[in-house]
This record gives structure tokens, C-alpha cells and sequence, in this order.
């Protein structure tokens, strides 16, 4: 059933490359984003034809009630979201969109990313800066 669950606004400098990041608790309990961070580096370093420092993008990590879940969301082509998901499972982190994807708490955040992306980024003039400082919360 579904019940509101805890999203916060992590502070800009948490990624290096200007990515927003934001955590979600199924718990209620604060997320520690430390087990997230090493696996966006490599998320990121995965996508290497992105210059992450120019593009607008987010991320989630979400301590879901099963696993841990980390979205990566960027715009490219103008007006397109791509997204990649990773998934904490005993053997490490999975990516497998075929297995896994983002749920509809990610969506709440994936919302306000649409609304500051049209905003700031598809205007007659974009503003990255303005986009990464447009955080939910």
C-alpha cells in the first residue's frame, strides 16, 4: 500500500561533477548516501561521452524496503530523460534495466526534475546553475 515516503535534498558539493542528488527512505530513518557514492562514480565513468559537468542530471539513492536502489537521471537530445538503475544485491551492484527499474516514489523526484529541467534548461536561454539549485525539498 502506498504510504509518503522521506525524501530529502542532499547539499550541491556532495558530487563533484554538479549531479543533484536526493535520497528517499522507506524506513523514515535519514540515508547514508556513502554507499551509494562510489557506485555513481561508476555509473558515470560508464557514460564517459557525457561531460557529467555540463549535463543537467540527478540522482537517487533510494533505501527501498528490499534493497538499495541508485537512479541516475541526465537530459540529452534536447528534451530526453535517460536513466540507469542500479540495484545493492548480494553479489554487488546490478545494473539490469530488463530486472529493475525506478518505482513511483522515484517519480515524485523524477517530476520535479521535469519541471526545473523545462524551466531552467528549455527556455530561450538555459541555465544550468539556475537547474542544479531548482532541488525538491
Amino acid at each position: 500500500m502506498f504510504s509518503e515516503r522521506r525524501i530529502e535534498a542532499l547539499p550541491a558539493d556532495v558530487d563533484a561533477d554538479g549531479v543533484k542528488i536526493y535520497t528517499i527512505s522507506a524506513s523514515g530513518a535519514p540515508v547514508d548516501p556513502l554507499p551509494y557514492l562510489a557506485r555513481l562514480q561508476a555509473m558515470k565513468t560508464a557514460r564517459a561521452a557525457l561531460s557529467w559537468r555540463e549535463t543537467p542530471a540527478f540522482a537517487i539513492c533510494h533505501d527501498g524496503a528490499s534493497a538499495r536502489y541508485l537512479t541516475l537521471g541526465w537530459w540529452g537530445n534536447d528534451n530526453e530523460m535517460f536513466v540507469a538503475v542500479a540495484v545493492m544485491q548480494p553479489e554487488g551492484w546490478v545494473e539490469d534495466l530488463g530486472r529493475y527499474s525506478f518505482c513511483l516514489w522515484d517519480m515524485e523526484v523524477m517530476w520535479h526534475e521535469r519541471q526545473a529541467f523545462v524551466k531552467h534548461m528549455y527556455g530561450a536561454r538555459a541555465d544550468l546553475a539556475a537547474y542544479r539549485s531548482d532541488r525538491l525539498i
